[in-house]
């Protein structure tokens, strides 16, 4: 709005509602102080003759103000300049008011005469006084309504944070909820396949080795459920449940598996999400393993390259034609790869890498770069 214009906006000035009749108060009794030590007592005159007429003055000078004040606000919604003009015509005409009927009844109580002729003094006096109580009645109101706006601020701030907080947590959960499909979707495909070979191992009157590989996946199941699917652990603790799905694909495929694991020392205590190697080592099984009459050999290899853990998975395999896109390259090995996929865009975003490309012999060849988070401590897997 401009300063000018006498159209308002009643958003753009709020009302004020500070407390101002203690200023008011404090205002007069203030004036009847320095009017006794500078007048009453440097004319050395303490009576109540000279005191009453100061008391009288600040009494008349409050019901003035009182009567200001209510003008003042009625007209707060106005413009700078209209406000500003009201002001100067309410100090002018009400301290010329004020200045008449103070000299009257100092007059009339002290009974001294001849003070007409000193009009201008008492009324220069009277200005500067309604002038200081214009500038504390616009500078309290003023201040109030900057504290106002500041507590607002603050309100909306700290709203605004919760927000913030809320739309974190509901991220963070959507996040766990991924997360869980994800790795519950791995689950029942690898318990499927080994529930058929159990089966078939029963058929082919194998009982032993059926009960083996039935014990084997009871506690792989079980470090399965012990595990949050969103949380990490320790490349060695995944190398350790990876064995337990081995040992039951060992009983599977006997001497046609073969396996070469080496893994930095340093590397053990990285840390990544929980059961990540299983689907691209079940992968491997499907496509390299169980088509190969002879088997094949699998090899985990993990290093650390520039603060990161590099892992490279590898089979004998026959392999895949690697497309442009890695995803184009997951749709024939299934859902394991591309859930793995997945699960590293949830948790790292950009921060890694997921390539496929042909191994040394042929097959196919799966590399993961995941930032290198050390743990000191670690805990065994049963």
């Amino acid at each position: 709005m401009s300063s000018s214009s006498y159209d308002f906006n009643p958003q753009d000035y709020p009302e004020p509602n500070a407390p101002f009749v203690y200023w008011q108060l404090a205002f007069w009794a203030f004036l009847c102080v320095v009017s006794f030590f500078t007048l009453t007592l440097w004319y050395s005159q303490p009576s109540w003759t000279y005191i009453a007429p100061i008391l009288s003055q600040s009494i008349l000078g409050l019901i003035l103000t009182v009567v200001m004040e209510r003008i003042l606000l009625f007209t707060w919604h106005r413009s700078l300049i209209f406000k500003a003009l009201i002001s100067i015509g309410l100090v002018v005409a009400v301290s010329s008011l004020w200045t008449v009927l103070r000299m009257y009844l100092f007059e009339t109580m002290t009974g001294e005469e001849h003070i007409w002729s000193e009009f201008g003094g008492w009324y220069f006096s009277g200005i500067f006084i309604f002038i200081s109580w214009a500038s504390l009645f616009f500078g309290v109101q003023y201040y109030d309504l900057l504290q106002r706006e500041h507590r607002i601020m603050l309100r909306a701030e700290a709203e605004a944070r919760n927000q913030q907080l809320k739309r974190m947590h509901a991220q963070a959960t959507a996040r766990d909820a991924q997360m869980k499909m994800l790795r519950y979707q791995l689950n029942p495909h690898f318990l499927c396949n080994t529930l058929n070979a159990i089966n078939a191992l029963i058929e082919c009157e194998e009982s032993e080795k059926a009960q083996i590989m039935s014990v084997k996946l009871s506690q792989f199941l079980r470090h399965s459920l012990d595990n949050i699917p969103n949380s990490k652990i320790t490349l060695e603790n995944e190398i350790n449940a990876l064995n337990l799905y081995l040992d039951i694909e060992k009983i599977r495929f006997e001497d046609r598996l073969k396996l070469n694991i080496d893994i930095e020392p340093a590397a053990k205590q990285a840390q990544l999400p929980s059961l990540l190697l299983q689907p691209i080592i079940e992968n491997s099984m499907k496509h390299a393993i169980a088509k190969c009459e002879d088997g094949g050999t699998i090899s985990i290899g993990a290093h650390i390259v520039n603060e990161q853990l590099v892992i490279d998975i590898a089979d004998t395999g026959p392999g895949i034609k690697i497309g442009k896109s890695k995803l184009q390259s997951v749709i024939g090995r299934g859902v394991g790869l591309k859930n793995t996929d997945e699960r590293l865009k949830v948790l790292y975003g950009t921060a890694f890498s997921f390539d496929l490309s042909t191994s040394e012999n042929g097959g196919l060849k799966t590399t993961i770069r995941v930032p290198f988070e050390p743990i000191e401590a670690t805990a065994s897997v049963e």
